[in-house]
């Protein structure tokens, strides 16, 4: 019987919030204990696993993650230093699960197996509507493109360039009039509300770093799904949160209005 050989294994999670506590698994790292015989990195096949849980995922920046990996394990005297640094702090995206030990004959059999576990694509039969901020989202969107006027939004605005590296927030749609950014954000108010207490908590703050790195004063209006409940006290305690932090709140009807204002001022 071969002698078995010690692993390590590190399962790479795609984290597109980190208060909302979701991930999916991309990648996975497999290696000996040792750290001097086999080591290789994987990911799945495509991001539709990331997709699934963040429609405006930037698969670029994945690819680029992806990249840097492959060629870091390339390299015996990089790869022990680069899990030292995914460990600490590689990106907010991506982040290391703690390592499980595991034993094989074959390590490169085993990664295949592995692989084929962890990144098994799921067909499903139908394709469900979107639901909360993703289809609130959407619907944004499309009322900004039946304006016209999508592509000359800001979208997907990463507030890293603005903060500091890593920040996860990104703003949906905004615009500049003048000395003002219109910023509209879509908000769930059904279901968890860690993003809505976030991006109220964050709104004045944010508030303040745009005003002093743009000159441009941010005007923030939150879109809320129509049919949340006004007794539920933590969605009431949400929207008050982002009310007390400068947020105006529209609920998804109005964006109609919104996107024709919108337009008209974006003309002027």
């Amino acid at each position: 019987m071969a002698d078995l050989k010690k692993l390590e294994l590190f399962l790479l999670r795609y984290v597109p919030i980190a208060v909302r506590e979701e991930f999916v698994n991309v990648g996975l790292i497999l290696m000996e204990a040792d750290h001097a015989g086999f080591a290789e990195v994987r990911f799945a096949p495509d991001w539709r696993a990331a997709e699934r849980i963040d429609p405006q995922v930037d698969t670029e920046k994945l690819e680029a993650i992806a990249r840097h990996a492959r060629k870091q394990f390339q390299n015996p005297e990089t790869r022990a230093a680069f899990v030292k640094k995914m460990e600490d702090s590689f990106s907010n995206l991506i982040q290391l699960s703690p390592m499980s030990a595991c034993l094989a004959e074959d390590p490169a059999k085993e990664i295949e197996a592995l692989s084929s576990f962890y990144f098994k694509v799921i067909h499903q039969p139908a394709q469900r509507a979107p639901s909360g901020r993703n289809r609130i989202w959407q619907q944004m969107r499309a009322a900004f493109e039946q304006e016209g006027i999508l592509g000359s939004l800001m979208t997907d605005v990463a507030l890293e360039q603005y903060t500091q590296p890593g920040d996860p927030l990104k703003l949906d749609f905004a615009y500049r009039v003048r000395e003002e950014l219109k910023v509209f954000q879509a908000v769930s108010l059904s279901g968890k509300l860690d993003q809505a207490n976030y991006f109220g908590s964050r709104a004045r703050e944010i508030t303040e770093v745009f005003a002093e790195k743009t000159g441009a004063a941010p005007l923030f209006t939150a879109v809320v799904n129509d049919d949340w409940d006004r007794n539920n006290a933590d969605a009431k305690y949400a929207m008050g949160n982002m009310m007390r932090n400068q947020v105006e709140v529209a609920v998804l009807t109005d964006m109609p209005k919104i996107a024709e204002r919108a337009r008209l001022e974006l003309r002027h």
